[in-house]
């Protein structure tokens, strides 16, 4: 419940969005209207939070048995100093988000002159229906429970039972491919809204998102690796804010 409920609080974070708004965004047929009534929202949290739900099941049943942790939580849990756990991943939180964060940064500045106009700027439009609250609670803590708590908890404790079942621990293998592989999904996994705002979204925006998230995903899931899960939350919030930083500079969508 301590790392469910924060999770919680980054999915109900949707409720801030216009979603008026956001549908507009969505190119649709002559004609067709999709109703914003207030049931569509809360509808849109039943998913979500059943995946939550999943993958910190997932997270707690595995992780410490691959090696994996989420110190702070974990002292919370069994009345351990977690303010001591916390701030042993602070300052590799902070740097991982700021290197993260400018990555991306980096890979849209390389990318935007691949862009058509109207692409970049629908992208700053719906980029801008998403409030910072948002951003930070569901991208910092929601996503990284879904995807390094939950998913590449399993994805180590997978390789390490089926293939290398002879090993007391899984080997450093199979944590760099369990980090590249949640990597990779958790780039993909955005293309959805790509292909939800453009039918035909383009080469250079598919390459743009997975390479730009791909690359934060490495950062944050070796922290997860070394440090623990709050550092790699920590790092996701950071980066976050790197690119709202940067969208207020200019050099950045906005």
């Amino acid at each position: 419940m301590i790392l469910f409920l924060p999770g919680m609080i980054g999915v109900l974070s949707f409720l801030l969005v216009d979603l008026s708004t956001l549908i507009a965004l969505i190119p649709s047929p002559p004609g067709t209207q999709i109703p914003t009534i207030p049931a569509l929202k809360l509808l849109s949290l039943i998913q979500p939070s059943l995946i939550l739900a999943l993958a910190v099941f997932a997270g707690v049943a595995l992780a410490n048995i691959v090696g994996l942790s989420a110190p702070a939580a974990e002292a919370l849990a069994t009345g351990g100093d977690s303010l001591t756990a916390l701030k042993a991943q602070l300052v590799p939180g902070l740097i991982g988000g700021v290197v993260g964060g400018s990555c991306i940064v980096i890979t849209s500045a390389l990318f935007k002159p691949l862009l058509e106009p109207e692409v970049i700027e629908r992208i700053s439009e719906f980029m801008r229906l998403f409030p910072v609250p948002m951003r930070l609670l569901y991208g910092g803590i929601t996503e990284e429970l879904l995807l390094r708590w939950g998913f590449m908890s399993l994805l180590v404790w997978l390789a390490w039972r089926f293939l290398q079942q002879r090993r007391d621990a899984p080997s450093r293998t199979v944590f760099v491919a369990a980090i590249v592989i949640s990597s990779l999904l958790f780039g993909v996994a955005h293309l959805p809204v790509a292909f939800m705002l453009f039918p035909e979204p383009g080469i250079a925006l598919i390459g743009f998102i997975i390479i730009a998230n791909s690359a934060f995903g490495l950062i944050a899931g070796y922290l997860y690796w070394r440090t623990g899960l709050e550092s790699a939350i920590i790092a996701h919030m950071t980066a976050h804010l790197v690119m709202i930083a940067a969208s207020y500079a200019g050099i950045y969508f906005r």
